[in-house]
């Protein structure tokens, strides 16, 4: 295939297939030298760097790939795309990676960085060679390569008696169909599928079939069992049993399970839902035909979907009217599955959090830095899914004495949650931090639910009045991961009794306040990587 010619307006055309087929780059404004590839919502896009980027050595994390928190520009002189003089940039967003090494080069250090949610390459305007597939469909277009996607995607297949052997037969084709353009292998994704009636069961696991030509015939020879349409046990199923290193779970992919479901489930399954996506499964659901108005009384959980799903505006869940227009979404949910910044779920490691944040309204701090540190809050807090099902968010803040400023639970949606956040009062006083952790533990902790990981970030700019050891001690042997985040005078000693260990994982400091947005991907990272352990471990118990 001959290299795409440039135009002046950045199009690019070549000939497959039977027609001439234009990939249009959208242009991105000149940008600044620090803009990161994750601020532009975009999956491929053209930008132009200005001159003496690398003097203000902005972080780029990767080698070749690079995590979307990286400079562009940067990255684009490390990779030699560009030269510190400037210049256009093509920019290609991919799925995340489980790590980025660090490495020097063209007068670029790049620092390494674990299992980021998304990542991009860079290349320059003169080195345009597109990767292009095309496939043999039904309406014979050409499409752009397979999906850069590594996911481990589970099916569950609906086999109960009410789909009928003409339906299942279409569902098995979707399957097969989703299964090429997904482009399944160990560098990609990996596919398994549970087929459900009365009981679930495995009719192959995620590391049975490393290819889609392997998993056509597979998917073809899956015999309908029939029974009832128990999802909620079926979930119960991929949750206690299917993503485990055994069956091929590899850790640093995203664990999805797409329910496909025949009119509604015969037995309940929110509670099985909401302990999946507390272990980090990104739950979709498919609802082929689903009940009218005379065939709601049947249902047992009324608005079941909305239960089972992360509540992102719909994003997690396909409505389709007829079996015969399943076909027609292949492209949408491979699109959804593979769009691993938008998997909540695995995106926040697991999301099933309550974090409790202890923040120092000493006089030390003034209101200045103490709005500051809010925005921090507000910035960290920003990350997560907010609901009662997924991350809660309480705060305390200290002096010699300690206020509640909301416990759990008390804002379940992320505007409410930002909004209280930045309407919290500076208190002025003294600073007891031991007795603010004691405090944490009595108020929130106490209450925490048993699934959720228990998250305390202490925040603080001076030596504590009180000892910090005992109590710090007493949450950590409750299974509170703490992180103690130090300002200007805060003591070394106090910051590493504080938090978990290892200490320099969990534990920061900074001259003055004004640098705590240098932490805010810091921390957030640190927590992925904390709950992303915790599944490790909980699966292996």
């Amino acid at each position: 295939m001959s290299r795409p010619a440039l135009t002046a307006v950045f199009t690019f055309s070549t000939t497959l297939c039977s027609s001439d087929i234009a990939f249009a780059f959208p242009v991105v404004p000149a940008i600044e030298c620090d803009m990161r590839a994750g601020k532009i919502s975009l999956p491929e896009f053209i930008v132009k760097c200005p001159a003496n980027c690398r003097e203000t050595k902005e972080k780029v994390y990767g080698t070749g790939v690079f995590a979307s928190i990286s400079s562009i520009c940067n990255a684009a002189i490390h990779s030699g795309a560009i030269t510190n003089s400037g210049g256009k940039v093509i920019v290609m967003k991919m799925a995340g990676q489980a790590i980025y090494k660090g490495s020097f080069a063209n007068g670029v250090r790049s620092l390494s960085l674990p299992n980021w949610r998304e990542s991009f390459s860079v290349s320059g305007s003169v080195d345009l060679t597109l990767n292009i597939h095309c496939w043999k469909t039904t309406t014979s277009i050409c499409k752009q390569a397979p999906y850069n996607c590594k996911v481990d995607i589970a099916f569950l297949v609906d086999g109960s008696w009410s789909i009928g052997k003409r339906r299942f037969k279409i569902q098995k084709d979707f399957l097969v169909e989703v299964s090429q353009v997904i482009n399944v292998g160990v560098a990609g994704p990996m596919m398994g599928i549970i087929q459900y009636g009365d009981d679930p069961v495995t009719e192959f696991s995620l590391k049975q079939f490393s290819s889609s030509k392997d998993l056509k015939p597979a998917i073809s020879k899956i015999v309908q069992k029939g029974g009832l349409s128990n999802v909620g046990k079926a979930l119960s199923y991929i949750n206690k049993h299917f993503f485990s290193d055994a069956n091929g779970n590899r850790g640093g992919a995203p664990n999805v399970a797409v329910v496909l479901v025949d009119g509604w489930p015969t037995d309940k399954v929110e509670e099985a839902s909401r302990l999946a996506r507390e272990s980090g499964i990104n739950i979709f659901f498919v609802t082929i035909e689903g009940p009218d108005e005379n065939e709601k009384q049947n249902v047992m959980e009324t608005n079941f979907v909305d239960k089972a799903v992360c509540r992102t505006n719909g994003f997690f869940s396909l409505s389709i009217s007829s079996w015969f227009a399943l076909r027609k979404e292949v492209q949408s949910l491979v699109k959804r599955v593979c769009d691993t910044d938008r998997l909540v779920c695995s995106k926040t490691c697991l999301n099933a959090n309550d974090i409790a944040f202890v923040i120092d309204g000493s006089s030390s701090v003034g209101t200045g830095n103490f709005r500051t540190v809010l925005q921090f809050v507000a910035n960290v807090t920003q990350e997560f899914e907010i609901s009662d099902t997924d991350t809660r968010v309480g705060i305390i803040q200290y002096t010699y004495e300690q206020r509640l400023e909301f416990a759990f639970g008390q804002h379940n949606n992320k505007a409410d949650l930002l909004n209280a956040i930045k309407h919290i009062n500076y208190w002025s006083g003294g600073t007891s931090t031991g007795a603010a952790i004691t405090y944490a533990a009595d108020q929130l902790f106490s209450k925490s639910k048993p699934n959720k990981r228990k998250i305390m970030i202490v925040i603080t700019d001076g030596r504590s009045y009180d000892d910090v050891r005992a109590p710090a001690l007493a949450v950590h042997r409750k299974g509170v991961i703490a992180y103690s985040i130090g300002i200007a005078w805060a003591i070394q000693d106090d910051l590493e009794y504080i938090a978990t260990d290892p200490d320099r994982d969990h534990s920061f400091f900074m001259d003055e306040f004004d640098n705590l947005y240098k932490y805010i991907y810091i921390v957030i990272i640190s927590l992925f990587i904390a709950n992303f352990l915790h599944k490790k471990m909980s699966t292996k118990i």
